[in-house]
């Protein structure tokens, strides 16, 4: 493959080919990023983090622009797509105020002495990026790694060429030294070769399990860290004593936001049977007033999927579900017209075992699982191979608070949805990866945590006297 085109999923028309970049042109980014990260790294944090409110000013200066790039090739609705540009430029102010405390070294007193915990950067970092938050996903990771010390190179997903080239425009409008952050055009084929590249320190990926499990092996192999987000099926689970209405407000916000495209999206809904049928009935409701059209239309909550064959994969998941003995409560067919779209769907009476109970529903489906008490919820919630995040809705808070620590995921929102924020770390457990953006965890990824042991003062010897 010598190009790739991006497609518009709302019109199923071409927009744009690119070029890909040949192996030299790969090799010069290489060599560029490994002699910027070198003088970087001697940079004080003081002066690094004012790249990255640079580079909050750039993303909001281009925010309308770089909305509809991300609308055009993913197809999120435009709304959306300008707060994901605005959580990016949040994300840079975030870690300018707090990367220096969170880099400052550690003290540790022991007898004598007084040690530190130092964090050094660790290189360049491979970055793998996908396409369903193709600003957001990158910016995540990329403001604290440069606050860090380390320089970056995007992979971004083939599908959304013109978001990955306008992230190097934004770092270039922000004054990035010159070759500390690249984004290379390449086909898939030469990810292995970059990772073990020796100029690349570490890699980075968000996307599938499937893939994440290629790049960890492909990364091990060259004994480089990885963090890895990737698939989930979260819990969103109603206990008979919450309140339903706001449960299910939050709930159909939670599953078909970003056109249910996302890791962290609620995929199962975990309800007492005692409220079940309450519940169900408030969900179809608010599920079936989501408009569905053009996502460059203010009011359109529910745009295109981003490909053709993930809308395939997705209703033929919905379609083996009924036949397992699901019941359709709304939706379950294609739109008919141009481009990829699915509707809110919502499929009642799922159980362990069915398609959609097993495997990851990435669109806009939701499975209803009725349980009988906070003990079956808890063991439904956990029966799965993933492990990213988890809802939990009750009037008793504190009984949640406890409940939580039974919940197998990286994070548990009590009668909320769950969000990656740049105060909290963010990652998963399982098949969900491993290690953590976000938060003072997410910062410390991607350093050399170095222990700087200093003994007691040695007195100089004293001078023989003349002789």
């Amino acid at each position: 493959m010598t190009s790739i085109t991006s497609i518009n999923p709302a019109t199923n028309t071409p927009i744009k080919t690119y070029d890909l970049q040949d192996d030299a042109a790969v090799d010069a980014a290489l060599a560029a990023a490994s002699s910027a990260q070198r003088a970087w790294r001697k940079v004080s944090v003081a002066e690094r983090v004012t790249l990255l409110v640079r580079m909050a000013a750039a993303l909001r200066a281009g925010k309308d622009r770089y909305a509809e790039m991300i609308v055009r090739e993913m197809g999120k609705p435009l709304v959306e797509a300008e707060d994901e540009v605005e959580k990016c430029a949040y994300n840079c102010d975030f870690y300018a105020d707090h990367a220096a405390s969170y880099l400052a070294d550690d003290v540790v007193s022991s007898n004598a002495t007084n040690s530190v915990v130092a964090f050094d950067p660790l290189g360049v970092v491979l970055a793998i990026m996908p396409w369903n938050y193709p600003f957001w996903q990158y910016f995540r990771f990329a403001a604290p790694a440069l606050a860090a010390g380390n320089g970056a190179i995007l992979k971004h997903a083939n599908n959304v060429p013109e978001c990955a080239l306008a992230i190097q425009e934004v770092m270039e409008k922000a004054g990035v030294p010159a070759g500390l952050t690249a984004t290379l055009l390449i086909d898939n084929s030469k990810v292995a070769g970059i990772i073990a590249d020796d100029r690349i320190a570490a890699v980075t990926l968000t996307g599938s399990t499937e893939v994440g499990a290629i790049v960890a092996a492909q990364a091990g192999k060259a004994l480089k860290k990885q963090v890895l987000e990737l698939g989930g099926s979260d819990p969103f689970i109603v206990l008979a004593d919450a309140d339903l209405e706001a449960a299910a407000e939050t709930a159909v916000k939670a599953r078909y936001v970003n056109v249910g495209q996302s890791c962290v999206n609620a995929k199962r809904f975990i309800v007492d049977e005692t409220i079940a049928d309450r519940f169900v009935e408030l969900f179809v409701e608010k599920a079936a007033a989501l408009k569905i059209g053009d996502p460059m239309e203010r009011d359109t909550k529910i745009g295109p999927m981003a490909r053709a064959n993930l809308r395939d994969a997705l209703h033929s998941q919905v379609e083996r579900s009924i036949a397992q003995g699901a019941v359709l409560k709304l939706g379950g067919r294609p739109v008919e017209g141009e481009g990829f779209y699915y509707p809110p769907t919502v499929l009642d009476n799922v159980k362990p075992g069915m398609v959609a109970f097993c495997e990851e529903t990435f669109g806009p489906v939701a499975a209803i699982i009725r349980v009988n008490g906070v003990e079956e919820a808890i063991t439904v919630a956990n029966d799965t191979e993933f492990g990213l995040g988890a809802a939990f809705w009750t009037s008793d808070v504190e009984a949640a608070k406890v409940l939580s620590r039974d919940i197998d995921a990286g994070a548990v929102f009590i009668n909320g949805m769950t969000a990656s924020d740049p105060r909290y770390p963010f990652g998963g457990i399982k098949r969900s990866g491993y290690g953590r953006e976000l938060g003072v965890y997410g910062i410390r990824e991607f350093v050399n945590i170095k222990t700087v042991w200093i003994g007691p003062a040695v007195a100089a010897p004293t001078p023989k006297a003349a002789e």
